[in-house]
Parts: structure tokens; sequence; C-alpha cells
């Protein structure tokens, strides 16, 4: 078992260093290591291609939108919002960032606000490092509150089933990971010198290498202008038509279509058919040229995602499968005592696969078997977002490069870098804020 362990481990490592798809590419080789080395049968794959149509579908109506220009009428909403109050962009700018990430589903929307908050934080003569850390934070923690992310696509799949629908999931993760934001936020305003007596800061102004901005006063609103494309507004609003109805349709199964057994059909294909039936929409009324809708950055990121969640979460299930009695009676007694213990385990591997989708899959099948109630892996489920324990996702490099003021970086000893501290808050605050709410929610 340890020496299949140190497999997957390796491969892990591997396909992180390179990144991309090659995550996912790496995780059916240490499938093929244990299937032919050590004789394990590969998992079955059904669970992992409900997922992984949840996810083809809500992309491609994201796809369809960005197409359409929708993430840039997005994005100058957003802009508009964080400019108007600039002294206070350490708390607007990561609910704002949440808010986008949870109406999207992915963080990767988020990237187009880092300039729009290292300007407006430097007009406001704010710490550029206080509102990217958080709002970096907030973009990926919002992955788990969108009803339209991979990583929610892989709860409905698991706890449906046993009674926890995406409005009742949602009920618990929307309203903790938002407070665990605005935790976040405000320890987040006491990080760090002032920007004016940085030593960095105040040694790349001297070198030239940044200019002197001034300091402006709240209203401020650049962008507002910008000429945006034919239907980019419809578009948006088409988009987000299809998440409110995969929300009220959940809410209310009798809206569904009904089976030949008389039951609403799955939630999981009503999120497929509504959101197709969007990107669709989209195409049609907004005149987008389907040609152009692989090509987006949205269709790239689906990619990425769709290959990793295949790969790793099967070499994961294929790992847990062989082991599960030795690894429940191992971790049973640790888990029914303390049950908090599972939120640690899925911290410390988000960490190692940087995706909260494949996290949810390889690992909250493990917390089933066991026994750890339904209610208690729901509140600890936002833990699958400690990616950011290793500073090297592509927000946080992202918000690092666009800091020109050098305030947001890594430490000497890595760990200590700047999304260590907001990332803790909110994780931890949401974790344990759920605990609350599913007390509520059930």
């Amino acid at each position: 078992m340890f020496l299949q362990l140190a497999v997957m481990i390796a491969v892990i490592a591997i396909g992180s260093r390179k990144g991309g798809v090659a995550m996912g590419l790496w995780g059916a080789v240490g499938v093929f290591v244990l299937a032919t080395v050590f004789r394990v049968a590969p998992a079955d794959t059904g669970g992992i291609v409900d997922v992984i149509l949840i996810i083809l579908a809500v992309i491609m109506a994201a796809s369809a939108m960005e197409a359409a220009g929708g993430i840039e009428y997005l994005v100058s909403v957003a802009e508009r919002i964080i400019r108007r109050h600039p002294s206070r962009v350490t708390l607007i700018a990561p609910v704002v960032s949440w808010a986008f990430t949870v109406g999207a589903g992915t963080a990767h929307v988020f990237y187009p606000l880092l300039p729009v908050i290292h300007d407006v934080s430097r007009q406001g003569g704010i710490r550029p490092e206080r509102p990217l850390a958080v709002s970096s934070i907030a973009a990926t923690v919002g992955i788990t509150a969108s009803p339209v992310s991979a990583a929610m696509a892989a709860m409905i799949v698991l706890f449906e089933g046993d009674g926890w629908s995406l409005p009742k999931i949602m009920a618990v993760s929307v309203p903790a990971t938002l407070l665990g934001v605005l935790v976040a936020a405000l320890v987040q305003s006491r990080i760090g010198k002032p920007l004016d007596r940085d030593p960095e800061y105040r040694r790349r102004l001297a070198a030239g290498e940044i200019e002197e901005v001034a300091v402006a006063g709240s209203g401020g609103a650049q962008g507002a202008g910008r000429t945006l494309p034919e239907g980019a507004r419809r578009s948006a609003y088409l988009f987000m038509a299809g998440t409110f109805a995969v929300v009220v349709t959940g809410l209310f199964p009798v809206l569904r279509p009904v089976a030949d057994d008389g039951s609403p059909i799955a939630m999981a294909s009503m999120v497929e058919i509504l959101m197709l039936g969007a990107g669709a929409l989209i195409l049609m009324l907004c005149r987008v040229d389907a040609a152009k809708v692989p090509r987006t950055e949205a269709a790239r990121s689906g990619l990425v995602a769709v290959i990793g969640v295949f790969g790793l979460s099967w070499l994961g299930l294929t790992f847990i499968g062989a082991h599960q009695e030795r690894i429940t009676g191992a971790l049973g007694s640790v888990a029914e005592a303390h049950p908090w213990f599972f939120a640690v385990m899925l911290l410390l591997l988000s960490a190692l696969l940087f995706s909260q989708a494949t996290t949810t899959k390889a690992l909250m099948p493990l917390g089933i078997a066991l026994g750890i109630p339904a209610p208690l892996l729901i509140a600890m489920w936002p833990a699958v977002n400690g990616y950011f324990l290793l500073p090297a996702y592509g927000t946080f490099i992202a918000a690092m490069n666009f800091d020109r003021s050098g305030t947001t970086r890594i430490g000497r000893f890595v760990l200590n870098h700047s999304f260590m501290i907001p990332g803790l808050v909110a994780t931890a605050t949401a974790v344990g804020s759920g605990f609350a709410l599913v007390g509520l929610v059930s």
C-alpha cells in the first residue's frame, strides 16, 4: 500500500511541476502503474464521467459568453464597483472577486480584475498586497459557493442521493464562504507596513522601476467608456439566467422533467441541459461565431479541468478502492472521534492537486466510507480550497506579477507568503461557520 501511495505522490508531483493538463495525464500514468505493476483493478469511471459532463456543459456556456464579450462586460461592471470607493478596496475587491467566481463558476475570470485592484489600491494609498492577496483567496473560495463550478458538480453527484440537493449545499457554502472572505478581508487590512513605509516599494520608486501615483478620491470610473462588443451584455444576462435556472430547478424539483418512473430527472442531467441550452441561446441571440468558442480562455481552462478531474480522480479512486478497508480502519476511529480532522486532509490534498473538483471527487468518497455524516462533510467542504499553501497556482502567480509595488510576494521560507494568512483565515472561518449552518439547514 505504501509503495502504491509513493507512486501516487510521485506522479502528482511530476504533474504539478509541469502544470496544466500534465496533472491529469500523469494521473493516468499512475493508474497504469498500479494496474500493471501492482495488479490493482482501475476504479469505475462512471461517477467521474458524470462530473466531466457537467463541467463540459458549464464551460461551453461560459465560453460562448466570453466569445460574445460577456466576460468583458462583467469585468467592466466589477471595475466600476471597485473604483467607486478606493479607500475601501481591501473589503470591496475580495467581495466582488468572490461574487465574480460564484457567478462564472471558475476563478480564471478573476485575472482581468488584478490590474484594476492594483491601480485602485495605489491610488487610494493602500498597500496593494492587502486587497490583491485576499481577493485571490476570495476568487478561489468562490468555487465552493458556485452552482456551476466543477467542484459543485462533484458534490451534486455524491450527495444528492443523501438528501443534500444543490440549494441545500449552497445554503451552507454560500454564507460560509462569504463570511470567510469578509473576516479574511478585515484581518488583511492590518497586514504589512503602510505602502509609503514599505522598503521594497520605496526602493522601486527611488530606482525609477515604478512611477509615483497621485492619491485619487472616490468615484473613479476608468474604463467606463470602454466599447463592448454587440451582444456582450445580453450574453452575460443569458449565462446568469442559466445559472439562476439551475438553482431554481434544484430548489423546486417539480419544475424538472419527469422520468419514466415518475420521479424528476437527476440534478446532474438538469445542469447539463440548462447550461448547454444557455450556450445555444447565446450563440443564436448574440450572433456569436461558433468557431470562436473553442478558442476562448474559458474553453482552454475547461479542458485543463476536465483532464485533471479525469486522470487524478481516477488515480485517487483506484488507490482508495484498493485499500478502502485498511484506510478506513486506520482513520475511522480518528474521524469518528475528531471529524474535523478530515478537513485537514482536504486542505493538504488540495494543496497537492491544485483543484477543488479533483480533491472533492478523490477524497469525499473516502469521507463517506469513513462514516462521517453528510452534513459534516458539507460543512468541511470549503477546506478543498487549500492550494494557497503552496503559492504556485495561476491566480497567486498572476497577483504577484501584477503587483508592481513588490508588496505581494513569497518570503524567504516559501510558506511565509502573502496568501497564507488570508487563506488560513478564510478557510477556517468558512469551515467553522459551516458546522453551525448545517445544523440549521439539515
